[in-house]
């Protein structure tokens, strides 16, 4: 069963992501925070992310979905994770998005034009 890891920090929007994962087959777990993603990145070991930009901080340190990406990326046992945005923020609002390509997002949502559906496709698409 391939994993799935949902970085938001809205918990609503974790449990909608989850469980239309689940049902499309995918072992998934959750993470609000970039502290608890870094973390769940090493124990859970994901196939692939959903992942939002703009995610709460309780600590010095990384900040943000890009960060994350950037710390999945360089580190030679998560590389190779399939990495799906899921973001309220367009590239005019969040000129940071630009990178994503350059650090291999499969493809970026707009949170408001997206459905569970469509991010469970293409994930499938990804990994399965």
């Amino acid at each position: 069963m391939k994993k799935v890891l949902v970085v938001e920090d809205d918990p609503f929007i974790i449990s909608i992501y989850i469980g239309q994962l689940k049902k499309e087959g995918f072992d998934v777990d959750g993470a609000e925070t970039v502290e608890k993603a870094l973390e769940k990145i090493k124990s859970f070991k994901p196939d692939a992310m959903v992942l939002d930009m703009n995610l709460s901080v309780s600590s010095p340190g990384p900040k943000d979905g890009l960060d994350i990406l950037k710390a999945v990326r360089a580190n030679p046992e998560s590389k190779g994770v399939k990495v799906v945005v899921a973001s309220n923020y367009s590239l005019q609002e969040y000129p940071e998005l630009a990178e994503l390509n350059e650090l291999g997002v499969a493809k970026i949502f707009l949170k408001i034009e997206a459905s569970p559906d469509d991010i469970a496709a293409t994930l499938k698409e990804l990994v399965m």
